[in-house]
């Protein structure tokens, strides 16, 4: 039998078409609402037909084709990626979630990058701002964005992200508050670009090898908005075919706002270009910044750009190409769609494709773990178009320094030290844990944000205790920063980079910040190298104008500097966005504020933590007592007073 909520006449199944969907005026804001259905589907489903011998079927309803590999998958609404989300600015978001996986998952989803200021209770961080979904149950989120921009949602609740979790969520302005507007004629739902890394087998699979077995970290392929070429198939003419690539379409001589998000999963920051087209970039993370045009760039894990197209090339296609870096190298992972002129032919593109080929010369954005050149441009080198605000202040009032690394420490979650311990193990085959701080994060039991109380005292930490030398012993707690409401707090985030080159790109929840400073110093260094000069006034910063972002990577072997103005009270999470460091521990709950000055919870806001069976004060027979049978046995207890008291009064 269908919900309540299932039921309403204001949902409606078909997102391209959703009302929200218009010319945006800030004068008639709407209430856009959306259901969406999460349950365990298979990619090439029986939904599929004949796919991909007949592309046809490749389109047809509730068909994920994927990269063409055949495995399982989570979805929304048998889509991946999941339902985009187009709204204006002033419009309220409303989304019915049904959790239909089967056994027992729970879930929560995440609108990455809003603030929820007034309302942390719809972040969907499960055990931090809300329980976890139970399974054949329903959960309503209801919020008002702050700000216009480019962001997405995803699940936050184990690896449910890597599996297909995921999807667009675009904030438009009205024209007169676009500072870009001349810029494009065009900024169309469709020409929203999800890229991800993809595995061929479900995320948990790969994680438990990975910690318990000898698997790696490495996924193989990529998607472009949920489609890719990786699979291959034989026809019945011995020729080769593959599922089919995403296509944009776009008119000779118009100019286009690109929004590309990537919902990057593991270690791999990609490389985004097109052939013959320039990219300029004007947004990153929801804020504009002053255009800046390049050839190319680095997209890590939870980041946004808006890009301007000029379509002036002759009437042909041409390849997007994304090309993965980092861990990404090792099997030369890459994938492209298809830009399409209007008029052109059906064909492919003329240029080959492959790993060596999507190398792009020229100017290139953001990239991963090199210093700053004349063709290697970093994100502290935009300009914000926000002007400054106090996060900007000449002086902090608090700073916090984290340090990050795979650390060689034995996991007693991962294995038995004292039946497994690492000495017995070949160094290959080591799990080195991703931690701040020589601390791995834990989730508390029950949400902080509603529940504090209710988690157990020595579990939560506030980075290096006393009385542990976590550098040599495993660390494990809910580790809580806590900083007063209103302070302007600076997080000096250092990538010590001792054992692997790794990258991390952080997300904090709750806020956007200030990137005021980024260097990569050597191969590797250390906190207290950082902190020395920092001390000694030999780290710039950028106070005037400095690009605000709410990802960010940390070069290794350096750091990055973050500023904020704490004024939005709550517990909010501050994470490395590749999924398995943040499974294995690698972030770091803010607390903003008293729990008094916190805003309190919706009516009847769902409770979950530990339980344990107790009783009241045992009678003398060892019979416990509760107050059912307390209440059954009054009336009879009753009879025997009066009973008595008749005896004595005959007497």
């Amino acid at each position: 039998m269908e919900s309540d909520i299932e039921k309403s006449p204001l949902i409606f199944k078909d997102y391209k078409n959703h009302q929200c969907i218009r010319k945006c005026d800030s004068r008639f804001p709407l209430t856009c609402e959306y259901n969406f259905t999460v349950e365990y589907y298979h990619t090439l489903s029986k939904a599929c037909f004949n796919c991909p011998h007949n592309v046809t079927d490749c389109a047809r309803p509730h068909c994920v084709v994927a990269d063409g590999t055949k495995r399982g998958i989570i979805t929304v609404n048998r889509m991946v990626p999941g339902p985009g989300i187009h709204i204006c600015e002033g419009d309220t978001i409303v989304v019915n979630v049904h959790n239909k996986l089967e056994g027992s998952d729970g879930l929560s989803i995440h609108w990455h990058g809003l603030h929820q200021r007034n309302t942390p209770h719809m972040d969907g961080i499960s055990m931090i701002t809300q329980c976890a979904i139970p399974a054949h149950s329903s959960f309503q989120y209801k919020f008002k964005p702050d700000f216009p921009g480019t962001y997405f949602w995803h699940s936050h609740s184990g690896l449910q992200r890597m599996d297909g979790v995921f999807g667009a969520l675009v904030i438009r302005q009205s024209d007169i508050t676009e500072p870009h507007l001349e810029l494009y004629d065009h900024d169309l739902p469709e020409h929203t670009i999800m890229i991800n890394d993809w595995l061929a087998e479900l995320a948990i699979n790969r994680f438990a090898k990975y910690i318990h077995a000898f698997g790696d970290s490495t996924p193989a392929s990529m998607l472009i908005n949920g489609k890719g070429t990786f699979q291959a198939f034989t026809n019945v003419d011995n020729t080769t075919l593959y599922t089919p690539r995403e296509m944009l379409s776009v008119e000779q001589g118009k100019r286009y706002r690109i929004r590309l998000i990537s919902n990057g999963l593991l270690e791999c920051p990609i490389q985004f270009s097109i052939d013959n087209h320039s990219l300029i970039i004007i947004a990153t993370d929801g804020f504009p910044v002053q255009p800046i045009t390049v050839q190319s760039l680095t997209v890590f894990a939870g980041e946004r750009y808006d890009i301007v197209l000029h379509a002036t090339q002759s009437v042909d296609n041409y390849w997007i190409r994304t090309r993965g870096e980092a861990l990404c190298v090792f099997k030369k992972v890459h994938q492209e769609a298809i830009l399409h002129y209007q008029g052109a032919e059906g064909n492919l593109p003329d240029l080959s494709t492959g790993y060596d080929t999507e190398i792009r010369s020229g100017k290139k954005l953001n990239p991963w773990d090199k210093a700053e050149s004349e063709n290697l441009i970093p994100v502290t080198r935009l300009v914000s178009l926000h002007e400054n605000d106090k996060a900007l202040s000449e002086t902090p009032d608090k700073t916090v320094y984290m340090s990050m690394d795979f650390n060689k420490i034995d996991n007693y979650d991962f294995h038995d030290p004292m039946l497994n311990p690492s000495s017995a193990v070949e160094s290959s085959s080591h799990t080195y844990l991703p931690q701040i701080n020589y601390i791995s994060s834990m989730l508390p039991p029950a949400p902080p944000l509603t529940q504090y109380k209710d988690i157990p005292k020595e579990l939560i930490c506030d980075s290096l205790n006393d009385d542990h030398n976590c550098s040599s012993e495993f660390c494990k707690c809910v580790h809580i920063k806590k900083v007063n409401l209103g302070d302007v707090v600076e997080f000096v985030i250092v990538n010590e980079g001792k054992t692997f080159e790794g990258n991390h790109p952080m997300h904090l929840h709750g806020y956007s910040y200030r990137v005021v400073g980024m260097d990569k110093l050597k191969r590797s260094t250390t906190l207290q190298e950082v902190k020395k000069l920092n001390e000694a006034g030999n780290i710039s910063r950028n106070l005037n104008m400095s690009v605000k972002k709410d990802t960010v990577t940390v070069p290794n072997g350096g750091y990055t500097i973050l500023r904020i103005h704490a004024t939005n009270p709550g517990f909010w999470f501050f994470h490395c966005h590749i999924d398995f460091h943040v499974e294995e521990g690698m972030g770091i709950i803010l607390q903003v504020g008293e729990i008094s000055q916190m805003p309190k919870p919706p009516y009847n806001f769902p409770r979950c933590g530990n339980w344990k069976y107790t009783t009241h004060v045992k009678e003398e027979t060892g019979c416990p007592v509760n107050s059912a049978n307390s209440l059954h046995y009054a009336p009879m207890a009753l009879l025997i007073f009066i009973y008595v008291i008749l005896l004595l009064k005959d007497m």
